[in-house]
């Protein structure tokens, strides 16, 4: 229902009143003015107004009300109601499937033209007029059928295409990401990497200055593990291209999920330290990854997720005990990307159900500078 509906519904109350004061006798009415026509209008004005909501109960009711004004008598209709007639009949083919609203509009013309609303054998000349303006009706009804699910088809098309746009952008800026990243490790990685080998084993056969030496192999050995970070951002979705939280922030995901009711424990065991920039993010995004998982799947049972900093490593576990759907690690990347992000920092990982039930996953990610490309 809308406020144009309401507007009508209320013209043809005001516009059957002011009939129903002023012109009763000439359509044969005995007095004027005849207070059963307010009534009339009044349920006609309220049928026009839930004519959208209900059409084919409002289609048979305004047919009713035509067969009680002519029963009293009387031989024509008020412009009013001709005109609320061809409203309902308008609204069959706009809002209803195109079969059942044919059914109902070639019913509806039939019972006109049969005159079993008016009690007599209408003229020929009459019955084409009720034929044309009726079916006339429901023919700017379909139209306007026709023409609204165009407009919803056209509207589910342009999001579609939108969506594809986007998603071939977000593609292609994923492919020159990773081609830039394959050629940074190509061309330089590679570069820095023998340059690094190349002083070291000239600082232990005492080839030169070992201060020097020792600086250019730790020089070269920071711009590797920069370079592999870089690496690994670039890779890593756009959304996660700009600063992300870190393990300091697991601790506030539990919390989270602990007040929702979920039993999950969290234990850090030794002196948590500042992890680079891309290690901690991938060591969050796997833990988070893991614990994603376990929620799905562990239906009620426990939740564990140890975090242990070592001299040169963090390690990451995640158990439950299972009892839910069959655990499979979907949720982002899933298992790929959790290997995938524990490899690219030169890490180790392992995700697999437990003898004793539920699921297992293990992750150690070194924190050690010592690590090459």
């Amino acid at each position: 229902m809308s406020k144009v509906d309401l507007l009508i519904g209320g013209a043809i109350i005001a516009l059957g009143t002011l009939e129903a004061f002023t012109v009763a006798t000439e359509y044969g009415a005995a007095q004027t003015p005849e207070l059963w026509w307010i009534g009339q209008a009044l349920v006609t004005g309220v049928l026009v107004w839930f004519r959208r909501k209900a059409p084919v109960a409002v289609f048979i009711l305004m047919i009713l009300a035509q067969y009680a004004w002519h029963r009293q008598g009387y031989e024509h209709c008020q412009v009013w109601q001709l005109f609320s007639l061809l409203l309902v009949f308008h609204t069959v083919g706009a809002e209803l499937p195109f079969r059942p609203g044919l059914a109902w509009a070639v019913t509806g013309i039939l019972v006109f033209d049969s005159g079993a609303v008016d009690h007599r054998l209408l003229p020929f000349e009459e019955v084409i007029f009720l034929t044309v303006v009726f079916g006339a009706a429901y023919l700017t009804g379909l139209a306007v059928h026709a023409y609204a699910a165009r407009v919803r088809r056209l509207a589910e098309h342009a999001v579609r295409l939108e969506r594809d746009r986007e998603r071939r952008a977000a593609e292609a800026v994923a492919e020159e990401r990773a081609r830039i990243a394959r050629e940074l490790h190509d061309v330089v990685a590679h570069s820095v990497s023998m340059m690094v080998m190349q002083a070291g084993v000239l600082r232990r056969r005492g080839g030169g200055d070992e201060d020097a030496l020792l600086g250019i192999e730790r020089s070269g050995r920071e711009a590797v593990e920069e370079l592999r970070v870089m690496l690994g951002a670039l890779r890593m979705p756009l959304d996660e291209g700009i600063p992300q939280p870190g393990l300091a922030q697991l601790s506030t995901t539990v919390t989270s999920l602990v007040s929702s009711g979920l039993r999950i424990t969290l234990e850090v065991d030794g002196e948590p330290v500042r992890l680079p920039p891309g290690l901690d993010l991938s060591a969050y995004r796997i833990a988070q990854e893991a614990l994603t998982n376990a929620v799905k799947h562990a239906s009620e049972s426990e939740i564990s997720i140890g975090v242990a900093y070592h001299a040169g490593s963090v390690e990451l576990e995640v158990l439950d005990g299972g009892g839910g759907a069959p655990s499979e690690l979907s949720t982002g990347n899933g298992l790929i990307g959790m290997r995938e992000r524990a490899e690219l920092f030169g890490g180790t990982f392992e995700a697999g159900p437990r003898p004793e039930g539920g699921f297992r996953v293990h992750a150690r990610l070194p924190i050690s500078q010592e690590v090459l490309v």
